[in-house]
């Protein structure tokens, strides 16, 4: 078996400023986003400069709509005991399905400024949101959050005691989300979206992608405390919230299949 790493979730300390590897985690991924889409905005009329714009208004976008979901869905109690809780971002506990929504609203807002049809812009997104997804798995990891369920495979590991866990060894489901959330599921959409698609379908695809990765992880993924099981034994919240995405996605690809082909020439660097 191994043990978990002791890894100290303040990368960077100077007096009482403190930077945290969850917050650097959100960093890498916006920094991502923004240099993977500089290298594709001319397909849907951008500019490079433009996409400052489109990752501040993602930014926000995750940012209020993964913490008010996830106080909302896994810690209304807690935020009703301490309203300033929602504000503590740097102790990690933001909902992928939160982010979401902020996220689309935000790709609404930026689409109405730009005069873009939603689904072009969100099409052109999809790809660009699988590195910050795999980078914020890695700062669950590092600030011991999703501890997985007992295992005795050979790289099941034992979580400090401080975490109140017992002594088994247990999957390291932070590592599988980033594995299939971060590496798989943006070499299929980078991929996928390389080529002129019906506008819709990269994002139903990535609806798609998310909604059958984070129901299979959440078998070998401890349910939160707070909430234990929804149903049937074995149902969990997560995998509740993402019946609806995969629906959703396989829906969105079949209304794509009647829709106008966005012209996208292969990206280039230059």
């Amino acid at each position: 078996m191994l043990q978990y790493p002791s890894i100290d979730p303040v990368a960077i300390a100077i007096g009482p400023v403190q930077i945290h590897w969850y917050g650097l985690m959100y960093a890498i991924g916006l920094i991502a986003a923004w240099w993977l889409g500089r290298l594709r905005a001319f397909r849907i009329g951008l500019n490079r400069d433009d996409m400052g714009d489109l990752i501040f208004y993602g930014a926000i976008g995750i940012i209020v709509g993964g913490r008010v979901g996830y106080v909302l869905v896994y810690g209304f109690e807690q935020w009703l005991a301490n309203p300033f809780w929602l504000f503590k971002v740097w102790e990690g506990g933001m909902s992928f399905h939160g982010g979401l929504i902020g996220v689309l609203v935000a790709a609404w807002l930026f689409a109405r400024r730009h005069r873009l049809a939603f689904f072009q812009l969100t099409d052109f997104i999809a790809p660009l949101v699988p590195i910050g997804l795999g980078a914020g798995r890695i700062g669950n990891f590092i600030n011991h959050e999703l501890p997985g369920r007992i295992s005795d495979v050979p790289w099941a590991m034992v979580w400090p005691p401080m975490m109140g866990l017992g002594p088994e060894p247990r999957h390291p489901s932070a590592l599988y989300e980033f594995a299939l959330e971060g590496i798989v599921m943006f070499i299929i959409l980078w991929w996928f979206s390389s080529r002129s698609r019906q506008r819709g379908m990269t994002s139903g695809l990535f609806l798609l992608l998310y909604g059958v990765f984070r129901f299979a992880v959440e078998f070998v993924r401890q349910p939160d405390p707070q909430l234990g099981f929804i149903a049937f034994g074995w149902l969990t919240m997560g995998q509740l919230l993402s019946l609806p995405m995969i629906a959703a996605g396989l829906a969105l690809m079949a209304w794509a299949r009647s829709q106008p082909v966005d012209n996208a020439s292969k990206a280039v660097t230059s």
